[in-house]
């Protein structure tokens, strides 16, 4: 069953967010276009790389108008200890949530059964609250935040162009198509 165009569903969660403890719930989110990035947890070894590159886009997807949500399963008192001893999670100013109650890994469905721990996976909500775009890797395999840059513009364009649509590779500038009758079979 995919979650693509289903909505945000309610949670309440703590975050460690630029040196303060938060409170953020689905309200927090929806107006916005967000990013849930869900990895195992902390102290771990692919995690802090991924969290680094995607440190490294936010202040271009704050001007995009995106707010990112890094989720664990992990305390946000584990997320600030972590922030602090490590230099790459230690540039990370998007929130960090913990979810150690599991709501919004199962609200997800990214929450390994028995485990305990959330998958690695990608959910990017528009400003409707509706999932529009969703990418899960194995647990070995690093996601590209260059990628989900590229993702995140082309849903926006999509969404702020109806009757376009982004073909393969496309990036921001470049061609899109019209879907009609009179284009299928030649492209």
């Amino acid at each position: 069953m995919s979650i693509v165009g289903t909505k945000l569903q309610p949670f309440q969660a703590t975050a460690y967010h630029q040196g303060k403890f938060v409170d953020v719930s689905d309200s927090d989110v929806v107006g916005k276009w967000g990013v849930f990035f869900f990895y195992p947890a902390d102290f771990t070894f692919v995690c802090p790389t991924e969290l680094e590159d995607l440190a490294n886009i936010y202040e271009e997807l704050q001007g995009l108008g995106v707010e990112v949500y890094s989720v664990s399963t992990d305390t946000h008192f584990s997320h600030k200890a972590w922030h602090d001893s490590s230099p790459a999670v230690g540039k990370i100013n998007y929130f960090m949530l913990g979810d150690q109650n599991h709501t919004i890994s199962n609200n997800f469905g990214i929450l390994r059964e028995g485990v305990g721990l959330a998958d690695r996976g990608t959910f990017v909500t528009d400003p409707d609250g509706t999932i529009q775009l969703v990418e899960i890797t194995p647990e070995g395999v690093g996601r590209n935040a260059a990628e989900l840059l590229r993702k995140i513009k082309a849903a926006k364009y999509w969404r702020e162009n109806p009757g376009q649509v982004c073909p393969a590779k496309w990036e921001e500038g470049g061609e899109t198509l019209a879907p009609s009758f009179d284009l299928v079979g030649k492209i």
